[in-house]
Formats: C-alpha cells, structure tokens, sequence
C-alpha cells in the first residue's frame, strides 16, 4: 500500500526544541521545574522575620488608619449631641419635679428630650421660629453699643462665624480683619503681591498703569468656618482660608464691582452679585464657576440664601427677585421705592429696607408687600428734644452724639436689616444715630417696635449672633456705596451690642 512502509511518530519529538531526540530529557525536565517550584516554596516560607515585622505593622496602619468610618465619626457625633441634651433635660426635670416618682421624672425627662431635639430640627431647617423678640428685656442706661474693632477707614461689611465666636470685617481701604468676639483680639488678613494674585487666576487690570483696587464692598463666611470670600471694586470674588488667612482663589467672570456676597448654608456654593447685573454661582471647595443668572436691569445691591438652592436678590431697579435654582425658575417683586437691603426671615417671608425710610415685610406668595413700615428711621428720632423712652443713656454713645442738628433725608435710608436666625427679631440700622430692634409678628403679619440704641454713623452692616444674645454692627463715617455723605463725629469699625433675654421657661416655638 501506498503509507504501508511509512513510520509511527517518536513522542519523544513532541517538544523538538527541548528535546532534542533524548526520550529521557523529558522526564529530567520535568523533575528540574518541581525542584524550582519546592524551592521557591521554601524561599516564600522562610521569609526574615523583619520583613514578616513590616507585612505586619503596615497592616497594623492600614487597620489603625481604617479604625472610624464616617458612618461611625457621625454616629459618634449624634450619640454625644443625645447624651448632651439628655443631661440638660434630665437637670431640669429634676429640679422641676422634686420629691416626684423617678418613672415619672424619667418620662418626663424623654419627652423633654424628643421636644428638644424636634424644636432643634425644625429651627435649622427653617420651619419654627423661635419667640425671642418678646423676651427681649427693656435696655438699661449700660446696655449700648461698644466699640469692639477699630478700622481706618469706613466699615463695609461684617461676617460672623456660626458658632459666634469669631467675627469678620472689610473697610474701604481694603483692610480685612479677624477677631474674637469675646476678647476682641484681632488679626488682620494681607493682600497677596500681584504675581501671587495672578497665578490664582486673577485677571490683570484693565489699565496696565493703574494698582488693582482693594476697596472691599462685601464679605460671606461659609458654614464650617473654613472659607471667607470677599468682594469689591476689583470685580473679583476673593477666596480666603480662615485657618492660615491666606489669599487661595481669585474668581474673575464680573464686568462690574461685586458688591453683595453669600454662602449657601450647609454648602460651599457660593453666590455673588455685582454692578453687571449679573448673579453668578461659585463652587469654594472645588475652586469653579458654576452658573450665571441675569434678570436685574439695573445694580444688585444685596444677596442672601438660607439652606434651599434659593436665592434673594435686590436692585437699584426697584425690584427684589426670588431665584429658584435647581427648578430654574425666578419670581419677581416690585418694591415702591428703590430697595438697599434685604434678607429671609425664613423660606416663605423676607424684609427689606428702601430709601424711602421704609422696611417692608413680604410673603413669597404676594407680589406685594403684606405690611410697609413708613418713616422707621426718621430724623426726629434722634432729636434731644423729643427723646424716646425706649432709647437709653438719652442717645448719648461712646461712638458719638446724636445731636440736635440738622439732618438730611439721605440719612434716613434704611441701609441695612438682619433677622435672628429662625426668629421673630429683626433690627435696622441708618445714618440717624440710631439701630432698631423689631418684633416681626406671624399673626397679624406685621412689624412691631421694640427698642431703639443710639449709634452715630452710617450703619452698613448688621448681623445678629445665632442665640440672639448681641447684635454686631458695621459704623463707618461714609455710606457702604458711595461716598456722597460724611459724619465726622462717627468712629469707623466695628460695634457690638449685648441684649439681655429672659429666661426661656418652656420650649415653645412656632411651625411656619
């Protein structure tokens, strides 16, 4: 046949190229490659015991690095709140029901504890309001506003941080200071050299001859204390670290001065407002621009925004606008005079002050205001010919006099309005020599008088502490603006004023 003489394969030939025709290689190689296989056995087996040491420990540092998660770090958080309140419920409970059952004084205390901490949420998210104007006490002769910082030039805007121990302040001269509220000590901020500016994404200025202005208009504080941003005449918004007060992050994009500053809070989105008309959203943690909304026709003047992506925006053109960010929505109120200031009472009511004299409280659900309080600042107020019972020392202040001169009607503007976080106190301040505490009332939705503190000066900036217990004021001889009216009696810097509130003998609060 044809493939009868043909030869079977050698298996030996399966590997040609080790083997080389010698069936016993195979068999050879094979036992080579388990004797490498048994010593590198061995090899991993008796590792030094150094190494072994250093396997160890860095397990030991990745375990000691992973001990607490952030799940864990926040229930650990909440369980020393809890415990916290717990105690204080647990005193007062005591000390109110002496002699009682420990049952009944226990139960007492937990529903105490859950009244506590249901009050506590509904105040931060901005649903209660807190009844502190009518525990506000009538002022004594001592209770005025001191002198807490001292600044060159005029006051343009403060910041307080939210645990209210340390508070901020700009000046026209472009000094920004740091200090403690209960010591006063201060630390002042320095404006980086122009290279540093630029290579944190600064813009050069428009004449290649003139200095970048340092005139700063407006300042925010975000919630957690770590960044502060600052505005002015450069059209820049300022991004500052509050642990080492260096300059981080210069924010270019406004064609205009940014005169009104504002943190998100709970955030670090930031939102600026300029003389471009134009509103722009930042991001501080990621160092970028977000967004940028129009709507003003003409300067905006004032910003605020509470926890929702809500923004309250005032301008020159008589209107104030509610901006819905996320739903990209805007609603429009129409003021009867030109608006210089505005802030939420909480998400549903907002105030606002007009050069007019003016303070008008609004709902978000009327176009109107629902009450206007004419003449709040009048001139008369500081006559000493028709002193006002509810004014202390007579309106004699450390920071001046309010005399019986003749005063223009310029300074009877509304230059400024805060509200006590999630309360119904509110205070006003102007160029009258003096500052207003407000009661706003949710019933009648009205706005009440309180009390009256002399204080010379254009007040361009007010800002509560978050317990109510003292108001912080900006005091400059010039309006925060312009430069159009001057008191020369006045004392530029910083003025604090301790308000004395009855004991809270209950937990009660309002939902809105």
């Amino acid at each position: 046949m044809k493939y009868q003489n043909r030869k079977k394969p050698n298996k030996s030939k399966r590997n040609p190229k080790f083997s080389n025709g010698d069936p016993s290689f195979e068999p050879d190689l094979k036992r080579q490659r388990h004797r490498r296989r048994e010593s590198n056995d061995e090899d991993l087996e008796s590792l030094p015991s150094d190494e072994e040491d250093q396997v160890e420990g860095g397990d030991q540092e990745k375990e000691e690095e992973n001990v607490e998660t952030a799940a864990e770090v926040k229930y650990r958080i909440a369980s020393e709140y809890l415990e916290k309140i717990r105690a204080a419920a647990k005193k007062a409970a005591e000390e109110e029901d002496e002699g009682d059952d420990r049952e009944e004084v226990e139960g007492r205390r937990d529903s105490l504890v859950a009244e506590i901490l249901e009050k506590s949420q509904l105040e931060e998210s901005g649903r209660a309001r807190r009844l502190l104007a009518s525990r506000v006490l009538k002022p004594e002769p001592v209770d005025e506003f001191r002198v807490l910082v001292k600044h060159r030039m005029s006051v343009t805007s403060v910041a307080l941080s939210e645990d209210d121990s340390r508070g901020f302040s700009a000046s026209k001269d472009g000094t920004i200071m740091h200090w403690d509220v209960e010591s006063g000590k201060t630390e002042k901020y320095l404006w980086p050299s122009e290279d540093v500016l630029m290579s944190h994404h600064a813009k050069a200025p428009q004449k290649p001859s003139a200095k970048r202005s340092k005139h700063v208009l407006a300042l925010a504080v975000s919630s957690d204390g770590r960044y502060l941003a600052s505005g002015g005449l450069d059209r820049h918004v300022h991004l500052w670290d509050t642990r080492t007060r260096e300059h981080i992050q210069a924010f270019h994009g406004h064609k205009g001065p940014v005169s009104c500053l504002t943190f998100r809070q709970g955030t670090s989105q930031l939102f600026s407002g300029s003389f471009d008309r134009q509103i722009k959203l930042w991001n501080a943690e990621d160092r970028a621009h977000m967004d940028t909304l129009h709507g003003h026709q003409s300067e905006i003047v004032s910003i605020d925004c509470l926890h929702k992506e809500r923004i309250l925006t005032a301008g020159r053109d008589r209107t104030i606008q509610l901006w819905k960010v996320a739903d990209e929505k805007r609603l429009l109120y129409r003021s009867p005079s030109s608006v210089e200031c505005s802030c939420f009472i909480n998400d549903n009511e907002f105030l606002s002050g007009s050069e007019d004299g003016s303070i008008e409280l609004w709902s978000v659900l009327r176009k109107k205001p629902t009450h206007i309080l004419r003449n709040a600042h009048a001139p008369p107020l500081c006559d000493q010919s028709s002193k006002v019972e509810n004014t202390p020392n007579g309106g004699k202040t450390e920071n001046g006099s309010c005399g019986t001169g003749s005063y223009s009607l310029a300074q009877s503007w509304v230059s400024s309005v805060t509200v006590c976080r999630s309360s119904d106190l509110a205070a006003s301040g102007a160029a009258n020599g003096t500052v207003c505490l407000w009661a706003i009332e949710s019933d009648s939705r009205s706005i009440q008088p309180l009390f009256t503190y002399p204080q010379v000066g254009y007040i361009n900036s007010l800002k509560f502490a978050k317990s109510g217990r003292f108001l912080l004021a900006g005091v400059g001889q010039e309006p925060r603006l312009g430069r159009w009216g001057r008191i020369s009696n006045a004392r530029n810097g910083v003025a604090i004023l301790p308000i004395r509130l009855k004991e809270e003998r209950s937990s009660r609060f309002l939902k809105d």
